[in-house]
């Protein structure tokens, strides 16, 4: 079994996010700066983590993702079976007749077969807030969530000065002083 790129991606945006969950919303654009993944495929990511309830989104000024669970909850297999990523050492992606109808199964069926398991039962031993705490252990610096501005609720007055005159009268006092 190899994990491809979707995979490892995936798990570290959401350790990413997860770091991040008491701070709100994170935004999608923030976690492809820091962790140099590109948007567009996180975009993509974050559509399968969203439909199998593992983040939430929320549009708007603000907006981006959080988690859909409490990160003790999400294993690194619900991430990686969400978004489509293989767990699968056989050669036949786990058909019993790999071989052929009236052959059955190769060989080392069983062995791979196995192998898989054991993948699957390691990766939903290890939680999401376990993957956290690893990188807060390892002295992780997490900035603080920057100041959000919103477009002022009152507008700032200021008085304008005119010194042209407003009419027509009042451009004939001027030329007359």
């Amino acid at each position: 079994m190899r994990l491809t790129t979707k995979g490892r991606f995936a798990v570290t945006a959401m350790i990413d996010l997860a770091l991040r969950e008491h701070t709100g919303p994170v935004a999608l654009a923030a976690i492809s700066a820091r962790q140099q993944i590109s948007l567009s495929y996180l975009e993509q990511l974050f559509g399968k983590l969203r439909r199998s309830e593992l983040v939430e989104s929320t549009r708007g000024p603000g907006g981006g993702y959080s988690l859909g669970r409490k990160s003790d909850d999400i294993t690194v297999a619900d991430i990686i079976v969400a978004v489509d990523e293989p767990i699968d050492a056989t050669g036949c992606s786990g058909k019993e007749n790999c071989m052929g109808d009236d052959t059955g199964k190769c060989m080392t069926h069983d062995l791979w077969a196995s192998l898989n398991k054991k993948m699957i039962e390691y990766l939903d031993s290890i939680s999401l807030r376990k993957l956290v705490d690893e990188q807060l252990a390892k002295g992780i610096s997490i900035e603080e969530a920057p100041i959000k501005r919103a477009i002022s609720s009152a507008p700032v007055v200021k008085p304008i000065k005119i010194t042209a005159p407003n009419s027509v009268f009042a451009l004939g006092n001027a030329f007359n002083k």
